[in-house]
């Protein structure tokens, strides 16, 4: 009896001790990617023909990338559209209709305020791009909040037009 206090409060704390780093292991096995990373991976996706943008299934796939009052500004104009043109006429992130897309780049993020800020760069029929994808830091992780096309014209400006 006086070995099995000690064995059972060893193993105890044992068990505490596995069961806390399970519990951290998981959180940081929550997917908060880097803003260039969260950009990298819409671009990925929406490449593969699986792009957030226009699709009516599931507004959680909205939410994984973008603010959720842009998120849900996309929505509704997909919802809106029906299938057809609505406020984003073209491609939103190559902000065109027709496309021969070269010399592609994400660059690191720069951090000021709160937020970051993500250059995309490419050419698209040998006229260069510099898009500026703004991002917001909240308790699910970095999201686009505005992407900045330049001449004064933003994707949230086109979906609130």
């Amino acid at each position: 009896m006086r070995f099995v206090k000690p064995i059972l409060f060893t193993t105890i704390l044992f068990l505490e001790a596995a069961s806390f780093s399970a519990v951290s292991g998981q959180r940081a096995g929550i997917n908060r990617l880097a803003p260039n990373a969260l950009v990298a991976d819409l671009y990925r996706v929406h490449n593969q023909k699986h792009s957030p943008f226009f699709q009516t299934r599931s507004r959680a796939f909205l939410y994984k990338y973008f603010e959720k009052d842009l998120a849900d500004m996309i929505w509704k104009d997909a919802i809106k559209s029906k299938g057809e043109v609505g406020a984003i006429d073209g491609d939103p992130l190559y902000d065109a209709q027709d496309m021969e897309i070269k010399k592609f780049a994400i660059a690191a993020p720069s951090y000021a305020t709160g937020k970051a800020t993500v250059n995309v760069t490419f050419e698209n029929f040998n006229q260069p791009k510099i898009f500026v994808f703004t991002l917001v830091n909240g308790r699910t992780g970095w999201r686009i909040s505005n992407i900045e096309y330049g001449e004064g014209r933003s994707l949230r400006g086109y979906l609130k037009g």
